[in-house]
């Protein structure tokens, strides 16, 4: 009989805080000294199953592929392998997914500086280099502590927003979303909020 591997279990191609990932856990008994090779397949070319460098030989059961991928706006899949000396388990494939439709926002992080009379907040996001030209967005909100009422809204492209606080007084909370238009809206969930007092009297 011929001896193989366990394959690798729960292959899944998911998309989380901008960047395209595949995932899986290591097959039922496998050795300690298990690896994994990573390739993957475009809807362009099919049967072409391109290697993925960083991901051959690899001991951790996940591979990065946001910028591997050549086109952002085709569905692609992996598959993993597990090796061990000379052995060798089946190919496990994930499903298709496609970057530019299938991609999860992650919420911006925010820097927070007051000034006299103004707020400078800036916004920055976890980014992989091939999607920073991607045209992300981000909705700020600014409310007083402990009330419902916004004080401000905004959609922005750019990363730093200045907000005029001269007739604000006491308390004021921050929060973004990252925001995105593809084929549908889709937005993060929003950050956690950064509070700040303004115009302090005397």
């Amino acid at each position: 009989g011929h001896v193989q591997l366990p394959p690798p279990q729960n292959v899944t191609l998911l998309s989380k805080d901008f960047d395209m990932i595949l995932t899986w856990t290591p097959g039922k008994d496998s050795p300690p000294d298990v690896t994994y090779t990573v390739r993957y397949e475009s809807q362009e070319r099919m049967d072409k199953w391109t290697k993925v460098p960083r991901c051959k030989n690899i001991h951790r059961t996940s591979c990065n592929l946001t910028c591997v991928l050549p086109n952002l706006f085709v569905k692609v899949r992996a598959r993993v392998k597990a090796v061990s000396g000379q052995l060798q388990s089946p190919w496990v494939e994930s499903q298709f997914k496609e970057y530019h439709l299938d991609v999860e926002l992650a919420p911006p992080v925010l820097n927070v500086n007051v000034k006299e009379n103004v707020i400078h907040v800036n916004a920055s996001f976890p980014l992989a280099t091939c999607v920073e030209s991607f045209s992300w967005m981000y909705d700020l909100n600014l409310w007083e502590a402990g009330s419902e009422e916004k004080q401000y809204e905004g959609i922005f492209r750019k990363n730093t927003v200045t907000i005029d606080t001269t007739a604000l007084r006491g308390n004021y909370c921050l929060s973004a979303r990252s925001s995105f238009q593809s084929i549908d809206f889709k937005h993060s969930k929003f950050s956690q909020p950064v509070c700040v007092l303004l115009n302090p009297k005397g």
